[in-house]
């Protein structure tokens, strides 16, 4: 079965039901757990007055500092479980790219993740990375709703 899990979270509600159905799946099938989060490249096509009064280096700090909170609370709930996990941080990259080259680099087996099931405008406009990782991804993919 599966021996390698790539959990993927962003730290939402929903995001936190896939990390739950992740580990009660590596649990089940004793896999090894990677958990990992994307930190978006800072927006370069943000306008002057977005960009003074929120410098590039403050969004870096929030970012690092959002991404160790969701990696530490992934963390916690594994050890829960007595499942340890290895932690990834990926910054400047778009999540659906991050989420299918870490789990190649990783040699992860099943990549495990939420998708909010936007349809129609909403997902025209928000993009679907669930749906681009799938598409993608060489890896299968297991969504979590």
């Amino acid at each position: 079965m599966y021996k390698h899990l790539l959990i993927a979270t962003d730290g939402s509600e929903l995001a936190g039901k896939a990390v739950e159905q992740g580990f009660a799946l590596a649990k089940a099938v004793n896999a090894k757990v990677t958990i990992l989060t994307v930190t978006e490249p800072w927006g370069m096509d943000a306008p002057a007055e977005v960009a003074i009064v929120y410098p590039v280096e403050e969004y870096e700090r929030a970012a690092a500092a959002n991404a160790r909170k969701i990696l530490d609370d992934a963390s916690a709930a594994g050890m829960k479980l007595q499942i340890a996990c290895q932690t990834v941080h990926v910054k400047d990259q778009y999540p659906a790219e991050a989420i299918v080259e870490t789990a190649s680099t990783h040699g992860c087996d099943l990549i495990v993740m939420a998708s909010h099931g936007h349809r129609g405008l909403m997902r025209l406009v928000l993009g679907s990375q669930a749906h681009r990782v799938v598409t993608q991804s060489t890896t299968s993919v297991l969504i979590c709703r």
